[in-house]
């Protein structure tokens, strides 16, 4: 994280209060519904999969989950090197709301026209 800010997920003690700090993070649900829908991906394809997210946060996000458990690094030591993110077996947990939250999003604006 940047210096002087805090991470909120340092600051929860309650179980509730932790897991609402990791996901109420900027882009941190959209990471992992990408992660989830389609499986591992390295942090180009996450970048460009994410749209508008800048280096810094995708890399602020990734950290913040990896040291969560949420998600795994695995690193190639090949020329450029190679990095894959993979979702950890315990967010599959969080399946049924991901896909209420998809069935959700889709009816409350999966029909909108830009703009309206």
């Amino acid at each position: 994280m940047a210096r002087g800010k805090k991470n909120p997920v340092d600051n929860a003690h309650e179980p509730l209060a932790k897991l609402l700090a990791v996901l109420s993070s900027p882009w941190t649900m959209l990471l992992l519904h990408r992660l989830h829908m389609e499986g591992p991906k390295r942090f180009g394809e996450l970048r460009r999969r994410l749209g508008s997210i800048s280096t810094k946060t995708l890399t602020d996000r990734l950290r913040m989950l990896e040291a969560e458990g949420w998600i795994h690094r695995h690193y190639e030591p090949t020329v450029p090197p190679q990095v894959t993110y993979t979702l950890a077996k315990r967010v599959l947990e969080l399946d049924p709301v991901m896909i209420e939250l998809d069935r959700i999003a889709e009816r409350w604006y999966g029909g909108r026209k830009k703009g309206k």
